[in-house]
């Protein structure tokens, strides 16, 4: 998993609240069984018309939100299944950090398995992100991890709270995988002492 520090990006603004996981990847695109391509179906029912066409006036097929790294959206994102495949298709599409004044529980557990940092910041804060990446061109943020930080270059400073176990695997990069890892020899030394597990065929 990709570690997360410091990144800077360009911002998408999704201004809707109680986006739930079944808009973020609706349930038709999830027979693949690779966990990557999941990116070209984010938001499709908003994305696209019943032709199939991209709708010019959905936030994410604008050109201004060409590129973006940092989804900025309403309370309660991620909300509805468990699906993790929302997450894939948030990063596949590019998406490297998501800000929200609150989150469904399970899906953002599921964005820190898999190197999405979710920053939670308080409606008033949420909104003037919005406005500015509404009206200004190429708007950025950068986000600190280190410094729990969200800054841009026009003067809008904030900070969040994220929980330092949580932190922590972001910034090392570590999924469930990395950190049963940590305890490799731990692990080689137990297997060594219990030789009846080699014998299995």
């Amino acid at each position: 998993m990709q570690p997360f520090r410091t990144h800077k990006g360009k911002v998408a603004p999704l201004d809707r609240a109680n986006v739930d996981t079944d808009q973020i990847i609706p349930k038709q695109f999830l027979k693949r069984i690779e966990r990557t391509g999941f990116g070209e179906f984010l938001f499709y029912d908003w994305r696209r018309g019943k032709d199939g066409a991209q709708d010019p006036s959905f936030t994410l097929n604008q050109p201004r939100c060409k590129g973006a790294s940092i989804l900025v959206a309403g309370k309660n994102f991620g909300c509805g299944s468990s699906r993790e495949h929302a997450v894939w298709a948030l990063e596949d599409f590019g998406f490297r950090a998501v800000i929200a004044p609150s989150f469904a529980d399970i899906f953002a557990n599921n964005c820190v398995k898999n190197g999405v940092l979710t920053v939670v910041l308080t409606e008033k804060e949420v909104e003037e992100i919005v406005r500015r990446a509404t009206e200004l061109p190429n708007y950025q943020l950068t986000l600190d991890l280190e410094q729990c930080r969200v800054d841009d270059d026009t003067g809008f400073s904030a900070s969040f709270q994220i929980d330092e176990f949580t932190r922590h695997c972001l910034l090392e990069g570590l999924d469930d995988i990395g950190l049963t890892l940590q305890h490799e020899p731990e692990i080689t030394a137990y297997e060594s002492r219990h030789p009846v597990a080699q014998k299995i065929v």
